[in-house]
């Protein structure tokens, strides 16, 4: 999977469909009973491992947002690598509360990890990626176009935002620079600068007369131009520093 939806709220519902789960597991299908097992054990034993799983799960869910938001992307390294840990993170946790004087468990780390957690992964692992995958789809679609507008009725213009290069002052107009395809092309819209910028916060303003897309930064040519997509643009000294950090 190379997408990831990066909501905590919507893994947190993940992690509390996982720990009923295997609070069902482990009650009913009682992986290690040996017989002498009591009733009220069973129910500590239950509890304690799908809530484990609960906080194992949330904390994967707050790491991953976090590596997710560094790098602005997902891959099926980083979802394996995700479901992978928290696996690992499960079982060490869950292997100190069998260990622990509420359970004082007998296995020791093998035959725990053979008997019990093997079991417990052949089967959560499928459920949990299933769940992940259904978690992406409940991320909102997103409508890429943008639509700017002028003062006449007729002054429109519907594009995608990735396409848009640059707004530049034209006297009483603005003149849109954007792609379509891969041929450079004009619109002039009734309007101003400020308004646009208003309109559009993502774009930057390095000229007075000149707003443009980041996403279109190339390169500098000198120290008063910038390349962006097809096209060059003048960078003013007031607004020089900021372009820098681009």
């Amino acid at each position: 999977m190379k997408r990831l939806n990066p909501s905590i709220k919507h893994h947190i519902l993940i992690g509390i469909f996982l720990s009923i789960w295997l609070f069902i597991f482990a009650f009913f299908i009682r992986p290690f009973d040996d017989g002498t097992v009591s009733f009220k054990v069973w129910i500590l034993i239950s509890i304690g491992f799908s809530t484990i799983a609960f906080l194992c799960y949330s904390l994967i869910a707050v790491i991953q947002k976090r590596v997710f938001d560094k790098l602005l992307k997902w891959n099926s390294g980083l979802e394996i690598a995700a479901i992978v840990f928290f696996q690992l993170f499960y079982t060490i946790s869950t292997y100190c509360f069998y260990k622990s004087p509420v359970l004082d468990g007998g296995y020791d780390f093998s035959k725990f990890f053979m008997t019990i957690i093997l079991k417990l992964a052949l089967i959560s692992t499928p459920i949990l990626v299933l769940a992940r995958i259904y978690a992406v789809t409940l991320i909102p679609a997103k409508d890429d176009n943008i639509i700017i507008r002028g003062e006449n009725k007729l002054d429109i213009l519907k594009i995608r935002r990735n396409d848009l290069i640059c707004v530049s002052n034209s006297q009483n107009y603005v003149e849109i620079f954007f792609m379509d395809g891969t041929e450079l092309k004009t619109k002039l819209i009734r309007s101003t600068l400020k308004k646009i910028q208003q309109d559009f916060d993502f774009l930057i303003q390095v000229h007075r007369s000149h707003l443009i897309n980041p996403s279109h930064f190339k390169a500098w040519k000198n120290q008063d131009t910038i390349s962006l997509t097809q096209i060059e643009i003048p960078v003013s000294k007031n607004y020089k520093e900021y372009v820098l950090s681009l």
